[in-house]
């Protein structure tokens, strides 16, 4: 059976090389090339390989970053290749302390003629890859390590015109032990605390208008107040926190979407789930597209479940979402992202 093999790297000479002399070794089958990580995953998430054969330098996250991000979501025998590899080289130690089973060198130039000419290398890497255990990222000897700031699931909510009952619907059915998520729903000051109330009584999860310095925990949902912005901060002590500030309105909003989105992405990146909701207008795209180039998991509610389908289809044209979902769904996909 072949050992079904994904290329990242950015260069597409690499791609075509490394696709040229893996494929034409007997039993390994290049199932597909990327040059970034998110359209890596995107990728894996369609057909997951046996072998993944990845650079460190790479475009919108490392290969360091992607490594762990693979191996947190679903342990694969990874090869590097890489300059940065070589003998001692720290890049190198630390990949294979990530989770890596092997890190093969290539040089800063003539990288055709070499990896043409050195695939003694490069397929028995593949070979002993797949056919060697799953190598399970170092960890610190304490068991009970509480995740850092980063790594623990959240989930980030953009909606407008429509919003209110579409939250309803999700919210309601999300169990109480879901991952924490915070919601810009675009709504006048002093009606998203009535809003927060109401839907606090009828959810199994806690709804709440947040307050600036709130900690952000499992089965808390924080609604962005009315009139103000809502960031999500990474915390040394409770992983993540918010920031609640007036400021001038963007995309003509406050609070806006764009905002949370850019926050998350750099307060979260791999670990975040950005869901783009329906609404009139453009709130939301650019900064989903953030999420997802700094590795979140990014949907859209379809067409046929929006009230007004222009935040998403804006966010959809720009590249911004994985995948579109009807609003029934969405929960699931919240619940599944914990």
């Amino acid at each position: 059976m072949s050992i079904r093999t994904l290329i990242v790297d950015d260069s597409a000479v690499v791609r075509q090389v490394l696709s040229a002399v893996l494929g034409a070794a007997p039993g390994i089958e290049v199932i597909g090339t990327a040059a970034d990580p998110v359209r890596a995953m995107t990728l894996m998430r369609r057909s997951w390989p046996d072998v993944i054969v990845t650079d460190i330098e790479l475009r919108g996250m490392d290969g360091l970053a992607f490594v762990k991000q693979v191996m947190a979501t679903r342990p694969t025998p990874i090869v590097v290749c890489s300059t940065l590899v070589g003998p001692g080289a720290r890049a190198g130690l630390a990949v294979l302390a990530a989770g890596a089973v092997a890190a093969v060198a290539k040089p800063a130039s003539g990288l055709k003629r070499y990896l043409e000419a050195d695939s003694g290398h490069i397929v028995p890497a593949v070979r002993a890859a797949a056919a060697g255990p799953v190598r399970r990222p170092e960890r610190p000897a304490d068991p009970a390590r509480t995740p850092g700031p980063g790594e623990r699931p959240i989930v980030a909510i953009g909606t407008s015109t429509g919003g209110t009952q579409a939250l309803e619907r999700v919210l309601t059915a999300l169990p109480a032990r879901s991952p924490a998520v915070v919601v810009v729903q675009h709504m006048p000051e002093k009606f998203t605390a009535a809003f927060a109330e109401r839907m606090n009584g009828l959810c199994a999860v806690e709804v709440r208008e947040a307050a600036d310095g709130d900690r952000v925990r499992d089965g808390l949902v924080l609604v962005a107040p009315g009139g103000r912005h809502l960031e999500l901060l990474s915390d040394p002590m409770a992983g993540y926190r918010v920031r609640v500030f007036d400021g001038p309105p963007v995309n003509r909003h406050r609070p806006s979407v764009d905002v949370l989105f850019r926050s998350v992405a750099k307060a979260a990146g791999p670990a975040a789930l950005g869901v783009i909701m329906t609404g009139m207008g453009d709130d939301g795209a650019r900064g989903l597209l953030e999420m997802r180039r700094a590795g979140a998991t990014t949907v859209a509610q379809d067409e046929a479940t929006c009230v007004v389908h222009g935040m998403p289809k804006e966010a959809v044209a720009i590249g911004a979402v994985e995948r579109e979902v009807p609003l029934p769904a969405i929960a699931e996909v919240i619940r599944s992202h914990g």
